[in-house]
């Protein structure tokens, strides 16, 4: 499979939502809670909101309900984006990177796919650290405070 070309990314294509900003969205004690409901609704505003099945993953691991995870995306009418092919080559490049400039084995691969998937589809990424997106994806457009 060819490497994915970036050449025209813009981050136009929509809104990549992740998991912090649900989670934050979920529970009404985190200190980013008023952000997160404030940066979805805009965001959903003007163009789609989009998660994967990454992103959908994580939501469920503290043993979620899946119904009420899909009413709250309804609420926002957020597309389950599939994750792009062209995404794994870039994930993989990204985390390599990550991996000789020191970091953990054990970082987890997800802001990585989440961040490649975001690129390859042309999506900004809505997040509350940016600083992963940042680092690995340098053209990626980013929503953060």
């Amino acid at each position: 499979m060819a490497p994915a070309s970036l050449a025209r990314y813009d981050g136009s294509a929509g809104v990549l939502v992740d998991t912090n900003v649900w989670v934050d969205c979920i529970d009404e004690g985190s200190a980013w809670h008023h952000w997160a409901i404030d940066k979805l609704q805009m965001c959903s505003e003007r163009s789609p909101l989009h998660v994967n099945i990454v992103i959908y993953t994580e939501l469920l691991m503290p043993g979620a309900d899946a119904r009420a995870l899909d009413e709250m995306l309804d609420v926002y009418e957020t597309l389950r984006s599939p994750l792009p092919w062209a995404a794994a080559a870039l994930a993989a490049a990204a985390y390599a990177r990550y991996r000789r400039q020191g970091g953990a084995k054990t970082k987890p691969l997800p802001d990585f796919f989440i961040g490649a998937h975001a690129a390859v589809s042309n999506l900004s990424v809505l997040t509350r650290d940016p600083r992963p997106y940042r680092s690995y994806f340098a053209r990626l457009e980013v929503l953060a405070p």
